[in-house]
């Protein structure tokens, strides 16, 4: 099973194979990241990646960073078949190989998966593919098969991201709930809630310390609301595993008809199984949450929904998370990967095992067909131009705080694609790069956290001296896509992509650097002690 979740993998990611980075929306990798202010939570903007940047950033000194974030993302979605069909056999053991088949390929092959890659959340699907894991952990544990650390490690590990996190310590409080005569419900509870925590530090110290948090969050929760797909409603879309905010990351087949014939397809493989998973204990909690991860996002989208949700992002600021509800229809997928599993052992009698699964399987490939190579060619390796690794280097040899210009967050550069991407340079260099995080969609500027940034950049475009922008913290002015005719300032470093001017002005680090390295470390020992604790018990298993 391991075999075929990563063949379906790599016919997925077979193009990242090549050489080049992942530059795609959200997903920016470059060949060296830095434990900046902003890798460490210490920024004005929210702490959404944490501690993914930490990760990243210390991993890239041994490995290219490009590298490190290919193999992250390949991992993800391998571990999503595999960790199904682990799930399947645990749960279903009745349908055997067969179902393990139909609970990978539901797992591995469907429009989440699409649209989060077209969105370039990587470090998400990282945390999808941990789901099924901990769900499978966490009922083994209920049943004495298992220890807490392949919970600590799972959790951990999911928790690359916060939405990875929570999507984690959600799936294990759910699973606790299943009858089981090994540990307790209330044991398995607090090893789920205690993972969760250590792997939550890191983004739970940071505001603390910071600051980060603002009701600005708010603003945005409209436009990132779950979508309804050609020819079903939201919550059709939602049952789907489709229906994401942005209109733009779709496979092209889910921008027509045709997927309401992929939704219908993938809901009657879930169904038929759905007799035989309510037999089964385990599955219960894993099917209810299934019904909560789609009907929940649904509501969210409604008038009262997302008054509701603003209302309640404006009273906890570190509640943005859930303005993007279409994301915790992941939750889905332990519940669906056990119901297609259980498809094939529904219609036993009348049809072989062997013969569903291959029919189940089939089709689900066939209603996604654009989900093979790269989503139809739009996930793909790109390659930087000379001069941003010379421009970087400049910055790196005297790291002082960098305005950026264009303003947005977001940048078109012809040679990464149609698509936009988030500025690569706060990842590439080893000082603090002052970006306010507005977003533009669909034509309306969503407010990012950063302030200080936006304050700059006024200064920037009103053409300010060398003197005022010192005054101001400003080390370096970087105009990406060149440009070095547009601001009177000294130039460092030019070319047709991009435009370095020195400026000279300096600001101090942010203070707390190392409580937040003690927070990521935390977490990164909950994971590497939760991954030696399997091996350990995994040995002595095998002695046995």
């Amino acid at each position: 099973m391991p075999a075929y979740s990563l063949a379906l993998t790599l016919a997925i990611t077979a193009p990242l194979l090549a050489p080049g980075y992942l530059l795609l929306r959200d997903a920016v990798s470059t060949p060296r990241a830095y434990l900046t202010d902003a890798a460490l939570g210490l920024s004005e903007a929210a702490p959404r990646a944490l501690p993914q940047d930490f990760f990243v950033a210390v991993a890239s000194h041994v490995v290219d960073g490009g590298i490190v974030v290919k193999v992250l993302l390949i991992a993800g979605l391998w571990l999503s078949g595999w960790g199904a069909a682990r799930l399947a056999d645990v749960v279903v053991p009745a349908a055997g190989l067969g179902g393990q088949f139909v609970a990978a390929t539901l797992a591995v092959w469907n429009p989440y998966v699409a649209e989060r890659l077209l969105q370039g959340h990587w470090s998400l699907l990282v945390g999808y593919g941990c789901l099924p894991w901990v769900a499978a952990a966490v009922l083994r544990l209920r049943s004495g098969d298992s220890t807490s650390w392949a919970v600590l490690f799972w959790i951990a590990f999911a928790g690359l991201t916060p939405t990875g996190l929570m999507l984690a310590a959600t799936v294990a409080l759910a699973t606790c709930a299943a009858p089981g005569a090994g540990r307790s419900r209330r044991w398995c509870a607090a090893i789920s809630l205690g993972a969760a925590v250590l792997g939550a530090l890191p983004w739970l110290v940071a505001p603390m310390v910071s600051g980060s948090l603002s009701s600005s969050q708010a603003a945005g929760v409209t436009e990132f609301a779950a979508r309804a797909e050609p020819g079903l409603g939201t919550l059709g879309s939602l049952a789907g595993l489709g229906g994401i905010w942005n209109g733009q990351a779709v496979p092209s087949t889910r921008m027509t008809l045709f997927a309401l014939l992929a939704t219908a397809v993938l809901l009657a493989v879930v169904a038929v199984g759905l007799p035989t998973a309510v037999r089964r204990p385990g599955a219960r909690p894993l099917l209810v949450l299934a019904v909560v991860a789609v009907v929940a996002p649904a509501l969210m989208a409604t008038g009262p929904g997302l008054a509701t949700v603003e209302a309640i992002v404006r009273a906890v600021p570190g509640l943005g998370v859930l303005r993007d509800a279409q994301k915790w229809v992941a939750l889905a997928l332990p519940g669906y990967a056990v119901a297609g599993a259980s498809a094939v052992v529904t219609v036993a009698r009348r049809v072989p095992k062997g013969a569903t699964a291959a029919v189940c399987c089939l089709a689900l490939l066939a209603v996604l067909p654009d989900l093979a190579w790269g989503v139809g060619g739009k996930v793909t390796s790109v390659r930087y131009p000379a001069g941003w690794a010379a421009a970087a280097a400049v910055v790196n040899a005297d790291p002082r705080p960098v305005a950026v210009l264009p303003q947005m967050s977001m940048r078109h550069f012809p040679w990464a694609g149609s698509a936009p991407v988030l500025d690569p340079l706060p990842r590439w260099v080893s000082a603090e790069v002052l970006t306010s995080g507005d977003l533009n969609i669909g034509g309306r500027t969503v407010p990012g956290e950063g302030t200080r940034a936006r304050e700059i950049e006024r200064l920037v475009q009103s053409r300010a001296g060398v003197d005022e922008l010192a005054a101001a913290g400003v080390g370096w002015v970087v105009v990406e896509g060149g440009g070095r005719a547009r601001l009177s300032l000294p130039v460092a470093f030019a070319d047709d992509d991009v435009a370095v001017y020195r400026v000279g002005g300096d600001r101090p680090a942010a203070s707390h650097r190392g409580v937040m390295i003690a927070a990521h470390l935390a977490w990164l020992v909950a994971l590497l002690a939760g991954a030696t604790g399997m091996i350990a018990v995994r040995r002595r298993s095998a002695v046995h």
